[in-house]
């Protein structure tokens, strides 16, 4: 983990097979998720995936891909993100809870052949969490583990 980790972007989408769309600030609420995604009141209501990883998944499939063509909605850099499971991850004056792994579905092939394996070891296919604390999330903001 790097002294500084930060959230270097976020994604939205309107409906559940909706093209994701980047965003540089948007409210999340307990209740909702992040207020403008679609799939924010279900058991994931917020779903992180780490930078660093994604770079290693594009690399070795030789393409150059947008980050949200995972379908995440946080993309964070200079932390460990699966190292998170079970903590709290404080960004700007919101606060998740992080629950466990996205794995990745059948969805992420239909998106760029082979994406689904290479997002499958070591968690690279991002973590997911709830909303403990409502707020207002914007890209740059710090990212910090709350004990």
């Amino acid at each position: 983990m790097s002294d500084q980790a930060t959230l270097q972007g976020i994604a939205v989408r309107g409906a559940s097979r909706a093209p994701m769309r980047e965003v540089q600030e948007a409210s999340v609420t307990v209740t909702d998720g992040i207020v403008e995604d679609y799939r924010g009141t279900g058991l994931r209501q917020v779903t992180f995936i780490d930078a660093g990883q994604w770079r290693q998944v594009v690399g070795e499939l030789g393409v150059d891909l947008p980050w949200h063509t995972r379908r995440a909605n946080l993309l964070v850099g200079g932390l460990d993100l699966p190292g998170t499971v079970g903590s709290r991850l404080r960004i700007g004056d919101c606060l998740f809870e992080i629950h466990g792994e996205t794995e990745p579905c059948e969805r992420m092939n239909e998106l760029q052949t082979g994406l689904r394996a290479g997002l499958t070891p070591e968690m690279r296919g991002g973590v997911w969490g709830k909303v403990i604390e409502s707020g207002h999330i914007r890209v740059g903001q710090s990212v910090e583990i709350e004990e």
